[in-house]
Protein backbone atom coordinates (compact mmCIF):
# COMPACT_ATOMS: atom_id res chain seq x y z
CA UNK A 1 0.00 0.00 0.00
CA UNK A 2 1.46 3.54 -1.14
CA UNK A 3 1.28 6.09 1.55
CA UNK A 4 3.70 8.71 0.52
CA UNK A 5 5.67 7.65 4.04
CA UNK A 6 8.12 5.18 3.12
CA UNK A 7 8.24 4.42 7.03
CA UNK A 8 4.54 3.39 7.34
CA UNK A 9 5.39 1.23 4.28
CA UNK A 10 8.11 -1.09 6.20
CA UNK A 11 4.87 -1.57 8.73
CA UNK A 12 3.25 -2.78 5.98
CA UNK A 13 5.70 -5.16 4.97
CA UNK A 14 6.02 -7.12 8.25
CA UNK A 15 8.44 -4.71 9.82
CA UNK A 16 8.36 -2.40 12.49
CA UNK A 17 10.78 0.03 13.13
CA UNK A 18 12.02 1.61 16.48
CA UNK A 19 13.58 4.82 17.31
CA UNK A 20 17.07 4.95 19.00
CA UNK A 21 17.06 7.67 20.93
CA UNK A 22 15.32 9.02 24.05
CA UNK A 23 15.97 12.30 25.92
CA UNK A 24 13.03 13.99 28.14
CA UNK A 25 11.86 17.48 25.30
CA UNK A 26 11.18 14.42 23.30
CA UNK A 27 8.22 13.78 25.53
CA UNK A 28 7.64 16.89 26.30
CA UNK A 29 7.16 18.63 23.10
CA UNK A 30 4.98 15.98 22.40
CA UNK A 31 7.67 14.77 19.35
CA UNK A 32 7.21 11.14 20.44
CA UNK A 33 3.52 11.25 19.98
CA UNK A 34 3.33 12.94 16.54
CA UNK A 35 6.41 9.83 15.28
CA UNK A 36 3.69 7.00 16.20
CA UNK A 37 1.18 8.88 14.84
CA UNK A 38 2.67 10.50 11.74
CA UNK A 39 5.27 7.66 10.97
CA UNK A 40 3.73 4.22 12.74
CA UNK A 41 6.75 4.18 15.31
CA UNK A 42 6.39 1.35 17.13
CA UNK A 43 9.18 1.26 19.97
CA UNK A 44 11.92 2.70 21.29
CA UNK A 45 15.60 2.22 22.34
CA UNK A 46 18.32 3.63 24.76
CA UNK A 47 21.60 2.70 25.81
CA UNK A 48 24.60 4.33 28.18
CA UNK A 49 25.65 6.39 25.35
CA UNK A 50 22.27 7.81 24.53
CA UNK A 51 21.49 8.62 28.20
CA UNK A 52 25.28 10.42 28.65
CA UNK A 53 24.66 12.72 25.92
CA UNK A 54 21.26 13.58 26.97
CA UNK A 55 22.12 13.96 30.85
CA UNK A 56 25.46 15.59 30.48
CA UNK A 57 25.49 16.80 27.31
CA UNK A 58 22.40 19.55 28.16
CA UNK A 59 20.85 21.33 31.50
CA UNK A 60 17.21 19.74 29.94
CA UNK A 61 17.89 17.27 33.22
CA UNK A 62 19.26 19.79 35.97
CA UNK A 63 15.40 21.04 37.13
CA UNK A 64 14.65 17.28 37.44
CA UNK A 65 18.22 16.84 39.45
CA UNK A 66 17.57 19.76 41.67
CA UNK A 67 14.18 18.47 42.48
CA UNK A 68 15.38 15.05 43.34
CA UNK A 69 18.71 16.46 45.51
CA UNK A 70 15.71 18.36 47.56
CA UNK A 71 13.60 14.89 48.09
CA UNK A 72 16.92 13.25 49.08
CA UNK A 73 20.07 14.87 49.19
CA UNK A 74 22.25 12.12 49.64
CA UNK A 75 21.45 10.43 46.55
CA UNK A 76 24.35 8.99 44.62
CA UNK A 77 25.16 9.88 40.90
CA UNK A 78 23.61 6.14 40.29
CA UNK A 79 20.53 6.74 42.25
CA UNK A 80 20.05 9.95 40.05
CA UNK A 81 20.88 8.04 36.83
CA UNK A 82 18.26 5.83 37.86
CA UNK A 83 15.78 8.29 38.83
CA UNK A 84 15.85 10.09 35.59
CA UNK A 85 16.06 7.47 33.14
CA UNK A 86 13.09 5.52 34.42
CA UNK A 87 11.21 9.12 34.22
CA UNK A 88 11.63 9.15 31.32
CA UNK A 89 11.10 5.66 30.12
CA UNK A 90 8.01 5.39 32.14
CA UNK A 91 7.11 8.37 29.86
CA UNK A 92 7.68 6.58 27.12
CA UNK A 93 6.63 3.50 27.80
CA UNK A 94 2.99 5.33 28.67
CA UNK A 95 2.79 6.96 25.12
CA UNK A 96 3.64 3.47 23.46
CA UNK A 97 0.69 1.41 25.24
CA UNK A 98 -1.59 1.82 22.68
CA UNK A 99 0.86 0.84 20.26
CA UNK A 100 1.61 -2.19 22.45
CA UNK A 101 -2.25 -3.35 23.22
CA UNK A 102 -3.08 -2.65 19.06
CA UNK A 103 -0.10 -4.81 18.48
CA UNK A 104 -1.28 -7.84 20.80
CA UNK A 105 1.77 -7.63 22.57
CA UNK A 106 4.02 -7.75 19.80
CA UNK A 107 5.60 -3.64 19.74
CA UNK A 108 5.51 -0.71 21.72
CA UNK A 109 8.12 -1.39 23.95
CA UNK A 110 10.40 0.65 25.27
CA UNK A 111 14.07 -0.81 26.44
CA UNK A 112 16.57 0.29 29.28
CA UNK A 113 19.94 -1.72 29.75
CA UNK A 114 21.49 -3.55 32.55
CA UNK A 115 24.30 -2.05 34.07
CA UNK A 116 27.33 -2.24 31.66
CA UNK A 117 29.80 -3.13 34.26
CA UNK A 118 27.87 -7.03 34.70
CA UNK A 119 28.42 -7.63 31.03
CA UNK A 120 30.64 -10.81 32.36
CA UNK A 121 28.50 -11.06 35.54
CA UNK A 122 25.50 -13.47 35.27
CA UNK A 123 24.05 -13.80 38.79
CA UNK A 124 24.64 -9.64 38.52
CA UNK A 125 22.87 -9.59 35.28
CA UNK A 126 19.74 -11.31 36.33
CA UNK A 127 19.40 -9.72 39.54
CA UNK A 128 20.06 -6.13 38.29
CA UNK A 129 17.52 -6.76 35.58
CA UNK A 130 14.60 -7.86 37.93
CA UNK A 131 14.95 -4.93 39.75
CA UNK A 132 14.75 -2.62 37.03
CA UNK A 133 11.74 -4.60 35.73
CA UNK A 134 10.18 -4.40 38.61
CA UNK A 135 10.75 -0.48 39.55
CA UNK A 136 9.69 0.45 35.60
CA UNK A 137 7.01 -1.54 36.47
CA UNK A 138 5.55 -1.01 32.91
CA UNK A 139 4.16 -4.16 30.66
CA UNK A 140 6.15 -2.98 27.61
CA UNK A 141 9.75 -2.80 29.21
CA UNK A 142 12.10 -4.39 27.53
CA UNK A 143 15.36 -4.94 29.90
CA UNK A 144 18.57 -4.88 27.40
CA UNK A 145 20.93 -7.91 28.20
CA UNK A 146 24.72 -7.77 26.46
CA UNK A 147 24.89 -10.99 24.50
CA UNK A 148 28.24 -12.08 26.09
CA UNK A 149 29.08 -15.87 26.69
CA UNK A 150 28.33 -14.72 30.60
CA UNK A 151 25.10 -12.98 29.45
CA UNK A 152 23.26 -16.39 27.68
CA UNK A 153 22.42 -17.81 31.18
CA UNK A 154 20.93 -14.74 32.40
CA UNK A 155 18.81 -14.12 29.42
CA UNK A 156 17.71 -18.01 29.51
CA UNK A 157 16.29 -17.26 33.45
CA UNK A 158 15.29 -13.85 32.69
CA UNK A 159 12.60 -15.33 30.05
CA UNK A 160 11.96 -17.82 32.29
CA UNK A 161 11.07 -15.44 35.11
CA UNK A 162 8.69 -13.69 32.87
CA UNK A 163 11.20 -10.19 32.58
CA UNK A 164 10.73 -9.31 28.23
CA UNK A 165 14.44 -9.26 27.36
CA UNK A 166 16.20 -7.03 24.29
CA UNK A 167 19.27 -9.15 23.90
CA UNK A 168 21.98 -6.55 22.56
CA UNK A 169 25.66 -6.56 21.28
CA UNK A 170 25.50 -9.02 19.01
CA UNK A 171 27.66 -9.47 15.69
CA UNK A 172 27.71 -13.34 15.48
CA UNK A 173 25.70 -15.55 13.82
CA UNK A 174 26.80 -18.04 16.00
CA UNK A 175 26.18 -16.18 19.11
CA UNK A 176 22.58 -15.02 17.76
CA UNK A 177 21.96 -19.37 17.26
CA UNK A 178 22.92 -19.14 20.81
CA UNK A 179 20.91 -16.85 22.12
CA UNK A 180 17.60 -17.66 20.16
CA UNK A 181 18.42 -21.34 22.10
CA UNK A 182 18.44 -19.57 25.24
CA UNK A 183 15.27 -17.85 24.52
CA UNK A 184 13.70 -20.92 23.55
CA UNK A 185 15.11 -22.93 27.02
CA UNK A 186 13.60 -20.07 28.86
CA UNK A 187 10.23 -20.50 27.41
CA UNK A 188 10.23 -24.04 27.81
CA UNK A 189 10.92 -23.98 31.33
CA UNK A 190 7.96 -21.55 31.64
CA UNK A 191 6.03 -24.40 29.50
CA UNK A 192 6.83 -26.94 31.93
CA UNK A 193 6.12 -25.38 35.08
CA UNK A 194 2.72 -24.65 33.94
CA UNK A 195 3.69 -20.63 33.68
CA UNK A 196 1.90 -18.50 30.64
CA UNK A 197 4.09 -17.76 27.84
CA UNK A 198 1.73 -14.97 26.61
CA UNK A 199 2.99 -11.23 26.83
CA UNK A 200 6.69 -12.64 27.02
CA UNK A 201 8.55 -10.83 24.54
CA UNK A 202 12.04 -10.75 23.20
CA UNK A 203 14.27 -9.36 20.14
CA UNK A 204 17.77 -10.03 19.64
CA UNK A 205 19.65 -6.87 18.61
CA UNK A 206 22.03 -7.67 15.94
CA UNK A 207 24.66 -5.40 14.68
CA UNK A 208 25.30 -4.27 11.12
CA UNK A 209 27.27 -1.50 10.34
CA UNK A 210 29.90 -2.00 12.85
CA UNK A 211 31.27 -5.21 11.02
CA UNK A 212 31.28 -3.43 7.74
CA UNK A 213 33.50 -0.69 9.72
CA UNK A 214 35.61 -3.50 10.41
CA UNK A 215 36.10 -5.76 7.82
CA UNK A 216 36.08 -2.95 5.16
CA UNK A 217 39.79 -1.76 5.52
CA UNK A 218 40.91 -5.55 5.33
CA UNK A 219 38.99 -6.09 2.32
CA UNK A 220 40.72 -3.36 0.86
CA UNK A 221 44.18 -4.46 2.01
CA UNK A 222 43.10 -7.40 -0.28
CA UNK A 223 42.34 -5.36 -2.81
CA UNK A 224 45.59 -3.41 -2.74
CA UNK A 225 47.19 -6.82 -2.73
CA UNK A 226 45.85 -7.90 -6.64
CA UNK A 227 42.75 -9.87 -4.91
CA UNK A 228 39.79 -9.22 -7.09
CA UNK A 229 36.98 -8.36 -4.35
CA UNK A 230 35.84 -5.11 -4.32
CA UNK A 231 32.19 -6.78 -4.50
CA UNK A 232 32.93 -7.28 -0.96
CA UNK A 233 33.22 -4.13 0.09
CA UNK A 234 30.05 -2.67 2.14
CA UNK A 235 28.33 -6.27 1.24
CA UNK A 236 29.28 -8.11 4.64
CA UNK A 237 27.87 -6.34 7.34
CA UNK A 238 23.86 -7.09 4.96
CA UNK A 239 25.46 -10.73 4.37
CA UNK A 240 25.61 -11.64 8.16
CA UNK A 241 22.65 -10.27 8.98
CA UNK A 242 20.65 -12.26 6.43
CA UNK A 243 22.50 -15.42 7.16
CA UNK A 244 20.93 -14.47 11.01
CA UNK A 245 17.74 -14.19 9.20
CA UNK A 246 17.89 -17.86 7.20
CA UNK A 247 18.46 -19.28 10.75
CA UNK A 248 15.31 -17.36 12.30
CA UNK A 249 13.43 -18.47 9.41
CA UNK A 250 14.65 -22.32 10.00
CA UNK A 251 13.98 -22.40 13.69
CA UNK A 252 10.66 -20.14 13.33
CA UNK A 253 9.38 -23.08 10.97
CA UNK A 254 9.85 -25.69 13.02
CA UNK A 255 7.82 -28.11 15.59
CA UNK A 256 10.11 -26.96 18.71
CA UNK A 257 8.83 -22.96 17.81
CA UNK A 258 5.11 -24.34 16.56
CA UNK A 259 4.87 -25.96 20.11
CA UNK A 260 5.80 -22.97 21.82
CA UNK A 261 3.66 -21.08 19.46
CA UNK A 262 0.46 -23.02 20.42
CA UNK A 263 1.19 -22.18 24.09
CA UNK A 264 1.13 -18.27 23.42
CA UNK A 265 4.86 -17.15 22.87
CA UNK A 266 5.70 -15.16 20.69
CA UNK A 267 8.81 -15.29 18.37
CA UNK A 268 12.19 -13.59 19.23
CA UNK A 269 12.38 -11.24 16.40
CA UNK A 270 15.95 -10.03 14.83
CA UNK A 271 16.32 -6.52 15.30
CA UNK A 272 18.74 -4.37 13.41
CA UNK A 273 20.60 -1.99 15.11
CA UNK A 274 23.45 -0.17 13.98
CA UNK A 275 21.86 1.44 11.19
CA UNK A 276 23.27 4.46 10.85
CA UNK A 277 25.39 4.41 7.97
CA UNK A 278 29.05 5.08 9.05
CA UNK A 279 30.76 5.37 5.92
CA UNK A 280 30.24 8.54 3.66
CA UNK A 281 30.68 6.77 0.35
CA UNK A 282 27.58 4.04 1.01
CA UNK A 283 24.10 5.15 0.68
CA UNK A 284 22.73 6.70 3.95
CA UNK A 285 20.04 4.28 4.20
CA UNK A 286 21.81 1.22 3.07
CA UNK A 287 21.54 -0.39 6.06
CA UNK A 288 17.55 0.40 6.18
CA UNK A 289 17.07 -0.61 2.26
CA UNK A 290 18.87 -3.87 2.31
CA UNK A 291 17.18 -5.41 5.35
CA UNK A 292 13.33 -5.23 4.70
CA UNK A 293 11.34 -8.58 6.45
CA UNK A 294 8.96 -9.97 7.81
CA UNK A 295 8.78 -10.16 11.94
CA UNK A 296 11.72 -7.74 11.88
CA UNK A 297 12.45 -4.69 13.86
CA UNK A 298 14.88 -1.86 12.81
CA UNK A 299 15.56 0.61 15.35
CA UNK A 300 17.14 3.96 13.75
CA UNK A 301 19.07 6.96 15.44
CA UNK A 302 17.55 10.17 14.24
CA UNK A 303 19.73 11.52 11.29
CA UNK A 304 18.74 7.60 9.10
CA UNK A 305 15.09 8.10 10.46
CA UNK A 306 14.39 11.03 8.58
CA UNK A 307 16.52 10.24 5.82
CA UNK A 308 14.64 7.45 5.52
CA UNK A 309 11.42 8.66 5.66
CA UNK A 310 12.78 11.33 3.50
CA UNK A 311 14.18 9.05 0.08
CA UNK A 312 13.83 5.71 1.34
CA UNK A 313 12.61 2.42 -0.82
CA UNK A 314 10.72 0.06 0.85
CA UNK A 315 10.74 -3.26 -0.21
CA UNK A 316 11.34 -6.78 1.23
CA UNK A 317 14.65 -7.46 0.33
CA UNK A 318 15.64 -9.45 3.70
CA UNK A 319 14.90 -13.04 2.47
CA UNK A 320 16.55 -12.60 -0.70
CA UNK A 321 20.34 -13.88 -1.48
CA UNK A 322 21.10 -15.96 1.43
CA UNK A 323 23.22 -18.31 -0.67
CA UNK A 324 25.51 -15.46 -2.04
CA UNK A 325 25.72 -14.42 1.28
CA UNK A 326 27.07 -17.31 2.58
CA UNK A 327 28.93 -17.63 -0.11
CA UNK A 328 30.73 -13.95 0.71
CA UNK A 329 31.24 -15.19 4.09
CA UNK A 330 33.00 -18.01 3.64
CA UNK A 331 35.19 -15.85 0.93
CA UNK A 332 36.95 -14.44 4.47
CA UNK A 333 38.46 -17.53 5.65
CA UNK A 334 40.32 -17.76 1.90
CA UNK A 335 41.25 -14.13 2.53
CA UNK A 336 42.86 -14.54 5.81
CA UNK A 337 40.12 -12.67 7.50
CA UNK A 338 39.17 -14.65 10.67
CA UNK A 339 35.69 -13.53 11.27
CA UNK A 340 35.22 -14.61 14.71
CA UNK A 341 38.56 -12.74 16.27
CA UNK A 342 36.64 -9.63 14.64
CA UNK A 343 33.19 -10.60 16.32
CA UNK A 344 34.63 -10.98 19.40
CA UNK A 345 36.68 -8.32 19.09
CA UNK A 346 33.60 -5.82 17.99
CA UNK A 347 31.66 -7.44 21.13
CA UNK A 348 34.35 -6.38 23.88
CA UNK A 349 34.91 -3.43 22.34
CA UNK A 350 31.07 -2.85 22.50
CA UNK A 351 30.73 -3.66 26.08
CA UNK A 352 33.95 -1.37 27.12
CA UNK A 353 32.09 1.63 25.09
CA UNK A 354 28.99 0.95 27.03
CA UNK A 355 30.88 1.02 30.28
CA UNK A 356 32.72 3.93 29.35
CA UNK A 357 29.79 5.70 28.48
CA UNK A 358 28.10 5.23 31.87
CA UNK A 359 30.81 6.26 33.61
CA UNK A 360 31.49 9.18 31.92
CA UNK A 361 27.94 9.88 32.73
CA UNK A 362 27.92 9.32 36.50
CA UNK A 363 30.95 10.92 36.44
CA UNK A 364 29.19 13.97 34.45
CA UNK A 365 26.22 14.11 36.99
CA UNK A 366 28.58 13.79 40.48
CA UNK A 367 29.72 16.70 39.04
CA UNK A 368 25.91 18.62 38.35
CA UNK A 369 25.09 17.21 41.84
CA UNK A 370 28.11 19.29 43.24
CA UNK A 371 27.21 22.31 41.22
CA UNK A 372 23.51 22.06 41.74
CA UNK A 373 23.57 21.14 45.13
CA UNK A 374 25.85 24.36 45.84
Amino acid sequence: MAHGNPLLELRDLGQSVWYDYIRNDLLETGELARLIERDGLAGLTSNPSIFDKAITGSDLYDPFIREALAASGDSSAEDLFYHLAIGDLRAAADAFLPVYEASGRADGYVSLEVSPELAHDTDGTVRNAQALFERVDRPNLMIKVPATREGLPAIERLIAAGVNVNVTLLFAVERYQQVLEAYLRGLETRLDQGLPLSGIASVASFFVSRVDSALDPLIEERVREGEPVEHMLGSLAVANARLAYAHYREVREGERHARLSTAGAQPQRLLWASTGTKNPRYSDVLYVESLIGKETVNTLPPDTYAAFRDHGRARARLGEGATEAAALMRRLPELGIDLQQITDRLEAEGVKAFADAFRHLLAGLEDKRARLAA
